[in-house]
């Protein structure tokens, strides 16, 4: 339940730093909806000003959900995520990537897949 909390204040604090504009001081709460059951919850939350947020966690705290806003600008971003013991995991075409990994260093690799070491004689491990 401290991860779902963690996760509402973090949309809370996005909603109300990125957003200046006088759509978003009179904001209003369209639609939540919250079932919190023994064995986890379903919440979602949409507002007037673009912002929605949606997500499932199960009785062992793993949690699955997106959420989703306009920027000033009028760009439209939405993370799916998921937050298990594994940590918190985002999906985003907006998030940034890791470079490729250059070729020579994709072929060193698949040349030392092909050739493993070998063991040395007399070696006793």
């Amino acid at each position: 339940m401290l991860k779902f909390f963690l996760f509402a204040t973090l949309v809370a604090f996005v909603a109300a730093a990125g957003h200046g504009s006088d759509d978003d001081v009179h904001a209003e709460v369209k639609q939540l909806k919250s079932d919190v059951r023994h064995d986890g919850f379903d919440i979602a939350l949409e507002t007037s000003n673009h912002i929605s947020q949606h997500s499932s966690g199960d009785e062992h705290g793993n949690i699955h959900g997106s959420y989703e806003y306009l920027t000033p600008e009028g760009e439209h971003i939405k993370v799916d995520y998921v937050a298990d013991e594994n940590g918190y995991h985002p999906e985003s075409a907006v998030l940034p990537t890791p470079p490729p990994v250059p070729a020579h260093i994709l072929k060193a690799i698949e040349y030392i897949r092909a050739h493993p070491p070998k063991e040395e004689k007399g070696s006793h491990h």
